[in-house]
């Protein structure tokens, strides 16, 4: 009979080996950053540029197609949701919650701005500003009730897609309705710009169904994240394409990073993040241990599988003012039915830390059997994440930034 100290032995051994297994994906176990390394990897870097790129494309003093400057297509999404639900003739013939009219509002904002979208008490928030802009077109009704409840007069916007402090949108949508019948789009997208002029911006404002709801009646939403590069070359790395695709390391202007003396990796290649993204499109995936804030593993609430459109990485580069040619950044576009909570920085992060570790290609799909979220890099900074825009009809391979 085995005695108690082989049995710890073989259990030990037994816990090495599942832990080993577990990151299999990883060439060396010694070459991946901790969390730590991770978190320093994207905060030690001037996010500046970046801040002030989303803010220019916020106030249409640019384009997305400035990124990639090869005159390509790349303009943000405009469904025609808007007029496929557009409010027939049967107005007068509805009665009750039908009577009601109900507009879509697509509205842009530079996220440094603002503490996220949603309401919080003390905090300046995209929410409050729009509902606070929504309140001269409430009913009296409404108005009545809000005024006997010591209430402040503020409209309800719904929203497709609730933004973190620091995430800039360029398109996002939200409704709200009214039962008063004198309010055109005009009046509400007046009132919602001069709210917080060179912060938010109303995109476009327009009457639909009664049935539309900007978050259920979505089928897609698309993602840009944003990652400056170092100016320094470190080397150039074959992709599969026979291209040439250069490696970078964190910012030039730092002092040389601590992993480096433990042999960490100290750069990544952007053809690499773009190969590890690509295994995840056409796939109906559980993304649960890249989400965060939420529990990893829950029997009741909302699903965690999303079904990614189009995944892709690429090299761009943002105009700015210390660099001629505009400063060198990665791209990345995610475009999927839905995103959990802080789904695409962490997957952004963790993509970069596997390039560097020299990863194979399913690298990301083998994390998604693990147990435990701190297989993954914590999510990567909010100054680089963009809401580009929401779809309501058939997503088009035709329309992505990235081909």
């Amino acid at each position: 009979m085995p005695t108690s100290s082989t049995v710890k032995s073989v259990a030990t051994f037994i816990s090495k080996r599942e832990k080993l297994g577990r990151f299999k994906h990883v060439v060396s176990i010694s070459a991946r950053w901790t969390a730590r390394e991770s978190f320093q990897f994207m905060y030690e870097r001037s996010w500046q540029d970046v801040v002030d790129f989303y803010s220019n494309v916020v106030n249409a003093r640019l384009t997305l197609s400035t990124l990639f400057g090869n005159g390509a297509q790349t303009c943000v999404h405009v469904d025609d949701d808007s007029r496929k639900l557009e409010v027939s003739d049967e107005r007068t013939e509805r009665s009750g919650r039908w009577e009601r009219v109900t507009f879509k509002i697509n509205v842009s904002y530079s996220g440094g701005a603002f503490d996220g979208w949603q309401k919080q008490p003390g905090l300046k928030t995209v929410q409050e500003i729009v509902e606070r802009s929504l309140g001269r077109f409430v009913d009296e009704k409404k108005a009545q009730f809000l005024k006997e409840k010591s209430k402040p007069l503020e409209g309800c916007a719904v929203v497709a897609g609730r933004t973190d402090k620091g995430v800039s949108a360029i398109q996002q949508v939200c409704s709200f309705y009214t039962w008063r019948k004198d309010v055109k789009p005009c009046d509400i997208e007046n009132s919602i710009n001069s709210a917080a002029p060179g912060k938010l911006r109303v995109v476009s404002v327009s009457e639909v169904s009664r049935v539309f709801h900007p978050n259920f009646s979505a089928k897609w939403r698309r993602y840009l994240y944003i990652f400056p590069l170092s100016d320094h070359e470190i080397e150039k790395q074959s992709c599969e394409n026979g291209k040439e695709v250069e490696n970078f390391s964190s910012d030039g202007n730092n002092e040389e990073p601590r992993n480096e003396a433990a042999n960490k990796p100290t750069r990544f290649s952007v053809c690499r993040v773009n190969q590890l993204l690509r295994q995840l499109e056409g796939k109906l995936l559980s993304y649960k241990i890249f989400a965060r804030d939420t529990k990893a593993s829950r029997n009741i609430g909302p699903p965690t599988e999303c079904f990614m459109y189009h995944a892709r990485a690429a090299e761009a580069r943002i105009p700015c003012y210390d660099h001629g040619e505009g400063r060198k950044v990665m791209c990345v576009e995610l475009v999927a039915n839905r995103f959990l909570r802080k789904m695409v920085r962490v997957l952004v992060a963790t993509s970069i830390r596997e390039a560097a570790a020299g990863a194979e290609e399913d690298a990301l799909l083998k994390l998604m059997g693990a147990t435990c979220r701190r297989a993954t890099a914590p999510p990567a900074p909010p100054d680089g994440l963009c809401l580009v825009d929401v779809g309501y009809t058939e997503f088009d391979l035709q329309n992505c930034l990235i081909p």
